[in-house]
């Protein structure tokens, strides 16, 4: 079994956005800040904020967190739009109420909108983007390669199908209307799944030699996991991202790529 480690290659994007914001700080005299709005209480949430402030003060960005009600979150964003001082604005999802998603979101002016999930963004989807840089970094040529998709969902699926079908990569799309998804998979040299679903992906529906990227996040038993079974970790001759350390670590460097571009543009 080979490791696809996204917290290897991280160490080496961390490494250049730092020199990056130093060069902000010190030549431009602008100090990127990030500003992320949480209405939820939730351990998976938790987890990915502290992540967050953790990556931004090891190179040199500020992380504020705003933990209020869905309520005041639109009059927040609002506010944080006309501050010239904070340069990225995300809403940690999932929101209680899913149903103000979108008009929460596209409250959030399009030159901050760092995570991309307004109808006006301008930046690239984080996830999509790390899932991208992963299968760059080992050297997985996905325009040569038979690609599938498990999930379309706002945050992963449906921006990277997206981004690959602009990239000239045709993709099969597995969802909960596909009837016989293993058909599919079992034809894909490479396979990625972000639903959020525990054990959705076993052994026997996965082709030899393959390259799985499991992208989802999922609380169990206040465990988090992603897609895949544990039977998949016992197969020798796929390629694979590691119950943790795959995707999640280049996520919150590619969100941090794009606070940076956001501090750049703002100048």
């Amino acid at each position: 079994m080979k490791l696809l480690n996204g917290g290897e290659l991280t160490e080496f994007i961390k490494e250049r956005q730092a020199h990056q914001v130093r060069a902000l700080i010190q030549a431009e005299r602008i100090k990127p800040k990030l500003a992320i709005i949480v209405c939820t209480h939730n351990p998976v949430v938790d987890t990915y904020v502290a992540l967050k402030q953790k990556y931004g003060a090891d190179i040199l960005i500020e992380v504020e967190v705003h933990k209020i009600e869905q309520s005041e979150a639109m009059g927040l964003i609002q506010a944080l739009n006309q501050n010239p001082d904070v340069h990225g604005i995300i809403v940690q999802l999932p929101l209680k109420d899913t149903a103000q998603t979108d008009e929460i979101v596209n409250t959030i002016a399009p030159e901050k909108d760092v995570d991309a999930l307004g109808t006006s963004a301008t930046y690239d989807a984080a996830t999509p983007m790390a899932i991208m840089w992963l299968l760059a970094g080992y050297n997985v040529d996905v325009q040569k390669k038979s690609v599938a998709l498990v999930g379309q969902g706002r945050l992963v699926g449906a921006p990277l199908k997206r981004m690959l079908e602009a990239s000239n990569v045709p993709v099969q799309v597995v969802d909960a209307d596909t009837e016989h998804p293993e058909d599919i998979l079992l034809h894909s040299e490479v396979i990625i799944t972000a639903v959020g679903k525990p054990g959705l992906i076993f052994s026997d529906m996965i082709p030899d030699n393959c390259v799985i990227v499991d992208a989802a996040v999922a609380s169990e038993n206040g465990e988090l996991k992603g897609d895949l079974a544990d039977d998949v970790y016992e197969r020798q001759d796929i390629s694979v991202t590691p119950r943790k350390g795959g995707v999640g670590p280049l996520t919150v460097a590619a969100l941090f790529d794009n606070v940076i571009r956001a501090a750049r543009q703002s100048k």
